[in-house]
């Protein structure tokens, strides 16, 4: 007679087993099959086209009625098991009590519901079964639908393109900073997310879900920056749990999830576990692919076989019609590893190789995944690539050849070729151009304007230049900012712009970027370039900061920091030297120095110490003097008509009143003001980055002088009559030296670039266009106006943010 086996799960997992038990052996056991849902197993797989209406329920069933007939098995559908009793070798359920010689436990997992206020409210489901899809459906079927879907991995993408499909206005809420970040990186999440915003879903990133809201039905999603969504429809889809609480109950080992060994057995002899509700070497496995490996391997234990399941390499690819994306290995950086990345930005293609002792170990690709399989085989076999490295990224049609020279390619084009797709120019305008003298890439820009645009085909238009020169053609030195790119500072910035590119993985990906993540001396001009174009929409990125601008103070050479509270114009209290004094003896600071920015810097803080410091010296109405930033330092001072003899002006007050008007902007680098009462210049005006001399008749700017390394005299911009003036013309040159320095750039290095005449015509002479420059700098000051010190010091921020971010090294500070 045979064994009884029964199953508790109808699902994928134990469908596959089955099956391969039946091949193996059909008359081994006796099978009984508990499901808590009243149906079969079907590919769940598939259940994101049933929701999108490309599927029917009945295309996607695996198993009917008359297979489980057909091979014996006893259905005990929509009967949930309640309890394993172990030492009857019993399962309880609402029918009764079932006997088992053998029990395998395959309940799967559950959605997780992040635990906020209103997860339970009516209209807020998972995405794991039929069920939640004919939930999903009815509410879709009303008219002018909202749905929010809360996580942005595949789960969730899937129901955001289905449920878009179906009409509905669909929102995407992400935790992270690019969508899913464990299958892809920035590079790819990006393009990801310009697709499917492309089809009308709004993608946020780092959203923080506060709370769902609705009294009797689901009505809307709070996030923890005040940003409303409406919903008719909230989606759980931030992660799943796995069903382990039978497990639990019956006194089996479970960690993450149901403890098994590598032939599936539980810690009971008797009882086996697979799928999602079990944990194997600590890991948890949420896709197919494994739970199929573990199919195969219980079937053979289950019939006597020796069988043991092994960690497999498992891939991702995501089910939304029209969205190629694979995804497979170790694509995470180290200094161990290598990589291969191929971009085109006109088709919206990368591929991104990572390499590790000439093995390939990552591949993530987006566009195009032709090659996919090749890659996967090749990673999970280990093979020496060594021998075709220098063509492994363009995949295996590419190995038995060689590659076409980049300069035949060109010679090979037609004349009417497109070569320049901004501004429509064609191979032969441009050789047409070279024959009449224009032999140098700028000559072609500024004769034909190929190139001069985005810059992306800046590559093709050098090698038409080749192919019609010959030997007479001159490469250029690359003007790259760094060896990530050979695009330059001014090039970056053009695109930003006029792509509106609002994130680096972006920018990298439009602009061709060698690498993935770029480097600590592009990164960092990234992040600004956003923070200056598009304030109201991009997050200054901590990560892409010098150490200095991370940790908001300056380290020393011993690797302790220095403090420098912000003292307005060089004006101080007694309250406020109290409060300095108290800190220097609370935190044992071993240097106090006076500055020649009229500043006391409090030396050798201890890292750990400096946000209890911070919060003390706010608490005393002290905040940050910016001396690590690339921005506003210092507006030095002298005491101007108000006690000195000679003073003409209120010297003091109008560097007061420029320093609360410019502190906490972000500039390519650092800038320093100074307003000096009379032409005796005591406060050194015509040293610094923008300095005003106070006159009898009111007020001479001038700006572009340095003191450091380089030692230059400022230059006149203009001279007024009044304070506001003043502010005016300091305000509006502050803000276009931000928007159009490279980074790294003190202002008289970038004055000397562009001209003092284009200064003074944009600032001076254009009065629209000054007062354009001041209000698009009150925007951004809108949101970067605020005191570092007074956030980082909150209790609440320390454990959190502090110790993580702070130990990051991208670079030493410049």
């Amino acid at each position: 007679m045979a064994q009884k086996l029964v199953v508790i799960g109808a699902g994928m997992a134990s469908g596959r087993m089955l099956e391969e038990l039946f091949a193996i052996d059909p008359d081994a056991y006796d099978v009984t099959l508990f499901g808590a849902e009243a149906r079969g197993n079907y590919n769940r797989i598939m259940l994101s086209p049933v929701l999108a209406g490309e599927k029917e329920y009945a295309e996607i069933i695996t198993h009917d009625a008359a297979w489980y007939r057909d091979n014996g098995v006893n259905c005990r559908f929509g009967e949930p098991v309640v309890k394993i009793d172990r030492k009857a070798k019993q399962m309880i359920s609402p029918g009764g009590v079932t006997d088992y010689d053998k029990l395998v436990i395959a309940t799967g997992s559950a959605s997780f519901f992040i635990p906020v206020q209103g997860n339970d409210l009516p209209g807020v489901v998972g995405f794991r079964d039929l069920d939640d899809v004919e939930a999903m459906l009815e509410v879709a079927g009303k008219p002018d639908g909202k749905a929010v879907v809360i996580g942005g991995g595949l789960l969730g993408l899937e129901a955001a393109a289905a449920l878009k499909e179906q009409g509905m206005d669909v929102t995407v809420l992400h935790l992270m900073d690019h969508l899913m970040e464990r299958q892809l990186d920035p590079a790819a999440g990006y393009l990801l997310q310009k697709e499917l915003e492309g089809r009308g879903i709004n993608i946020v990133c780092k959203g923080h879900t506060q709370a769902i809201l609705g009294k009797d039905h689901v009505e809307a999603v709070l996030l923890e920056d005040g940003q409303v969504f409406g919903a008719d429809l909230v989606v759980m889809a931030a992660g799943i749990r796995p069903e382990s609480w039978l497990a639990v109950d019956a006194g089996l080992r479970v960690e993450r999830g149901i403890w098994v060994d590598d032939t599936m057995q539980t810690s009971d002899a008797d009882i086996y576990a697979l799928g999602e509700c079990v944990e194997h070497d600590e890991v948890v496995y949420g896709l197919v692919a494994p739970l199929f490996d573990m199919a195969k391997v219980l079937a053979k234990t289950l019939t006597g076989t020796a069988a043991a399941f092994r960690a497999p390499v498992v891939s991702c690819q995501l089910k939304v019609t029209g969205v190629d994306l694979f995804s497979v290995g170790d694509f995470s950086e180290g200094t161990d590893r290598e990589e291969i990345v191929f971009r085109d930005p006109a088709r919206g293609v990368y591929k991104r190789l990572i390499l590790k002792d000439d093995r390939l170990i990552g591949v993530v690709m987006y566009g195009d995944t032709t090659d996919a399989g090749w890659f996967f085989e090749m990673l999970k076999s280990g093979e020496d690539i060594s021998a075709i490295r220098d063509t492994l990224i363009y995949g295996p049609a590419f190995q038995g050849g060689q590659a076409m020279d980049p300069l035949a390619v060109a010679a090979a084009m037609p004349d009417s070729a497109e070569i320049c797709g901004c501004n429509g120019v064609c191979k032969g305008t441009i050789v047409q151009a070279i024959n009449h003298g224009a032999t140098d890439l700028g000559a072609i820009r500024a004769v034909t304007k190929a190139s001069a645009s985005c810059g992306n085909c800046t590559g093709l238009v050098e090698q038409v230049l080749a192919s019609t020169l010959g030997n007479g053609f001159q490469a250029p030195a690359p003007a790259g900012i760094c060896g990530c790119t050979d695009h330059s500072h001014q090039d970056i910035r053009r695109v930003i712009k006029s792509q509106a590119l609002k994130s680096i993985p972006a920018v990298m990906q439009e602009m061709g970027w060698k690498t993935s993540c770029g480097c600590h001396i592009c990164r960092p001009a990234l992040n600004y370039y956003m923070i200056a174009e598009w304030p109201l929409e991009y997050a200054d990125d901590l990560q892409s900061r010098f150490v200095n601008e991370r940790n908001h103070a300056n380290i020393q050479k011993d690797g302790t920091y220095s403090v420098v509270p912000r003292m307005w114009g060089g004006m101080t209290t007694p309250q406020e030297l109290r409060a300095i004094a108290d800190a220097a003896e609370k935190y044992n600071v071993p240097t106090i120095h006076v500055t020649g920015g009229q500043r006391i810097d409090l030396l050798g803080v201890e890292r750990e110490d400096l946000p209890a410091m911070w919060a003390d010296l706010n608490n005393a109405g002290l905040v940050s003097g910016h001396a690590y930033s690339k921005g506003l330092r210092t507006v030095k001072t002298c005491v101007g008509s108000d006690h000195c003899r000679f003073g003409t002006q209120d010297s003091t007050g109008l560097g007061i009143k420029l320093e609360k008007i410019l502190w906490g902007s972000w500039t390519p680098h650092k800038v320093k003001l100074a307003v000096s009462g009379c032409p005796r210049n005591c406060a050194e005006a015509t040293c610094k980055d923008l300095g005003v001399i106070c006159v009898d008749s009111g007020y001479q700017v001038s700006v572009a002088g340095a003191a450091g390394m380089e030692l230059k005299e400022t230059e006149a911009l203009a001279t007024v009559t009044t304070e506001q003036e003043v502010i005016d013309l300091a305000v509006a040159f502050i803000q276009l030296y931000r928007e159009s320095a490279n980074y790294l750039d003190r202002p008289y290095k970038w004055v000397a670039k562009v001209g003092m005449d284009w200064v003074k015509q944009q600032v001076v002479e254009d009065t629209e266009n000054r007062a354009a420059l001041c209000e698009r700098f009150e925007i951004s000051q809108s949101v970067y106006r605020k005191d570092p010190w007074a956030e980082q010091a909150k209790p609440e921020y320390r454990p959190r943010k502090w110790a993580a971010l702070a130990d990051l090294t991208l670079e030493a500070a410049q």
